[in-house]
């Protein structure tokens, strides 16, 4: 199998010829990469990796009205004090050249399946309202917040189609809801306020044949069956270290969706314990050897995991899968 083949085989729920893999290396290892291979783009052509996170694109927001509306409001913005500022075009193609560059190089040359990063819902508002006042205004703004969610959905959808035109294969939709032990808002509120701006954009992204992904980070059991019904073809990190057992994705999830992770940056890769690493490696490839993986570190590898560690890592991926 070529790489995108491996990939959409384990989307589909068939077993590939071998477990894809990819991993978050650049954005806290770039430099000690590099220094070594040169580039990041050169350890990946090593090590083979099969799918690639793509980043860019316009911003929600115009920065400078941001600025000055950070400013008029004391540093403390509410949903209504959002609402009076437009959002950016979505439709400024000047601004997708990067990912264009990164289809260019990823799925054009090397022919790896592509995922683009985008934003979620509650996620992309905590950047503007931060997290704490967000959580706050769940309670407090339920129909305001719906406003400001409602012209997200559509910023977000727009943005998503746009990329599919470029020809990305998967819209990876960032939208962090999980505590280390259960949701960082309640079930219901999930429903009511997440839910159905997430499906806006699924359902256009579903019509067009393209693949949808999850990332969420944390325990997100309490809504897996909602992630179904929205249509979700993959799921990252599904957090095992938060307490979301594979026992039960395997026994009443796996036939829904794929999941992408496997590689814990939390207790596994980046405390110099090789022979942790090692048995675990040595466990998610045994547990998933017929497919549902995306092998993929759970987030961006941290700044004190070495290269060696990496190195090692990889290399025994490479040898078992």
């Amino acid at each position: 199998m070529l790489s995108r083949e491996r990939v959409i085989a384990v989307i589909e729920g068939k077993t590939p010829d071998k477990i894809p893999i990819y991993g978050w290396l650049k954005e806290n290892l770039k430099d000690v990469i590099s220094a070594k291979y040169g580039s990041v783009e050169a350890f990946e052509d090593k090590y083979e990796f099969d799918f690639a996170h793509i980043f860019g694109g316009p911003g929600c927001y115009n920065k400078d009205r941001f600025a000055a509306l950070i400013e008029s409001c004391n540093g403390e913005i509410t949903p209504e004090d959002l609402l009076s500022i437009d959002m950016a075009d979505v439709n400024d193609m000047s601004k997708y050249e990067n990912i264009k560059k990164s289809l260019e190089h990823h799925k054009i040359q090397r022919g790896r399946f592509t995922y683009v990063q985008t934003p979620g819902i509650f996620e992309a508002n905590n950047t503007y309202f931060g997290i704490q006042n967000h959580l706050l205004y769940l309670a407090l703004y339920p129909e305001e917040l719906k406003l400001v969610y409602e012209r997200q959905a559509k910023w977000n959808r727009q943005f998503a189609l746009n990329c599919i035109d470029l020809g990305v294969d998967m819209v990876h939709i960032s939208d962090d809801w999980g505590a280390q032990n259960s949701l960082l808002f309640s079930p219901d509120v999930w429903r009511e306020l997440m839910y159905p701006y997430h499906k806006f954009t699924i359902d256009a992204v579903k019509k067009t044949g393209t693949y949808v992904s999850l990332h969420s980070d944390g325990n997100i059991m309490q809504v897996l069956d909602g992630i179904v019904e929205l249509g979700f073809d993959v799921i990252h990190p599904y957090q095992e270290s938060a307490g979301m057992s594979y026992d039960v994705y395997f026994a009443k999830y796996k036939d829904y969706f794929a999941l992408m992770g496997g590689l814990d940056v939390q207790t596994v890769i980046g405390f110099g314990k090789l022979d942790l690493l090692k048995s675990n490696i040595e466990r998610i490839i045994n547990l998933f050897k017929k497919g549902h993986l995306l092998l993929c570190t759970s987030h961006f590898v941290q700044a004190h995991c070495t290269l060696e560690e990496l190195e090692f890592a990889y290399d025994l991926i490479s040898e078992l899968r």
